[in-house]
């Protein structure tokens, strides 16, 4: 795949993806979302692919915002397909991904680069990380899910704050509130990352998947979270996972999940 704003690379099963415009601060442009959606969907069906760290190129920034110059004159309705398509073609498709996905965040994550972030399943920040949503400083407001999974991560009042100040916050504060779940040294940072990876990858896929799916019913409108979860622990019953994991540990060996 010819790639423009992405540096791709795969190792030991983990995708790692690097949002390559470090002149721009990592800014999110059409383009850059484009191919964030074409590698992301394209890892779901490569079983070489167990799990997906995304970050920034250079110590600055992880992703400083949307590109502004891109959107500046949209009228309403541009706006509305623009903040669409790059929920559904992006945003949510990380959310929903059934591989994890985890955001390591080395720098400024602002705008539609916290965003980014919190769509991830895991957030492992650089103890230089600086986060924040300052859409309304434009006139704005964050359109690429950002309302709703800030509040969903943080409690509607930190959520309202962050956003209604347009204030920044440092790592060991969104550490504290539970918008990251690590700190790290900035030389840390990827290590921590491949750590958390790699123990979920050693786990049933299937049941990853699963779980993945339980826990995001909760926040689906009209979804009954305690429901899906019934059917997703009945569904790992019938998967070869659950044979081979028993069996592995009766017969008190490691289990050779195939994902199925």
């Amino acid at each position: 795949m010819d790639l423009t704003n992405l540096l791709v690379e795969t190792r030991d099963r983990i995708l790692y993806i690097t949002i390559n415009r470090e002149s721009k601060l990592n800014a999110l442009n059409k383009l850059t979302l484009a191919e964030l959606h074409d590698v992301i969907t394209q890892s779901f069906h490569d079983d070489a692919v167990g799990g997906i760290i995304i970050t920034g190129a250079g110590p600055k920034a992880f992703v400083a915002g949307a590109d502004i110059s891109e959107f500046s004159d949209f009228n309403s309705d541009e706006a509305r397909e623009l903040a669409r398509e790059g929920q559904t073609k992006v945003f949510d498709v990380i959310q929903n991904s059934e591989k994890p996905i985890i955001a390591a965040i080395n720098g400024f994550a602002l705008g539609g680069g916290l965003e980014l972030a919190m769509a991830c399943h895991i957030r492992v920040a650089s103890t230089t990380a600086k986060m924040g949503l300052p859409e309304v400083s434009l006139g704005l407001i964050p359109g690429y899910g950002g309302t709703q999974r800030l509040s969903q991560l943080i409690g509607r009042g930190r959520a309202l704050e962050m956003i209604l100040t347009a204030d920044m916050v440092k790592a060991d504060e969104a550490y504290r509130t539970g918008l990251v779940n690590h700190t790290v040294e900035p030389d840390q940072l990827i290590p921590k990352s491949e750590e958390i990876l790699k123990k979920m990858m050693s786990r049933s896929p299937f049941a990853i998947g699963s779980a993945i799916r339980a826990v995001n019913a909760a926040f689906i409108e009209g979804e009954n979270g305690f429901e899906a979860e019934i059917t997703e622990f009945s569904n790992c019953f019938g998967s070869d996972d659950f044979k081979e994991g028993v069996s592995a540990f009766l017969e008190k060996r490691a289990p050779e999940f195939k994902g199925k």
